[in-house]
């Protein structure tokens, strides 16, 4: 099985997000990106459709903006 990505950029409420989504499917079924620590991986998160994180991409390519940490914009810097 694909595992799901779970995009954020290390805020208070992405890593409260990230801490549910492993709670809720296991660390062994998603795959963590910090895109603060891994810039190089936003054009990815751009082209799967993030507007804004924290935000689970799901086996099926569906992408699912938890809660509200900060705009794709802004992670760009």
């Amino acid at each position: 099985m694909k595992k799901s990505i779970f995009y954020h950029a290390g805020c208070p409420v992405c890593l409260s997000a990230e801490q549910e989504i492993i709670s809720l499917i296991g660390a062994s079924n998603v795959e963590i990106v910090h895109l603060g620590e891994d810039a190089t991986r936003i054009g990815e998160a751009e082209n799967a459709g993030i507007k804004s994180v924290p935000a689970l991409l799901t086996p099926n390519g569906n992408m699912l903006h938890i809660n509200y940490g900060a705009s794709i914009a802004d992670v760009k810097g």
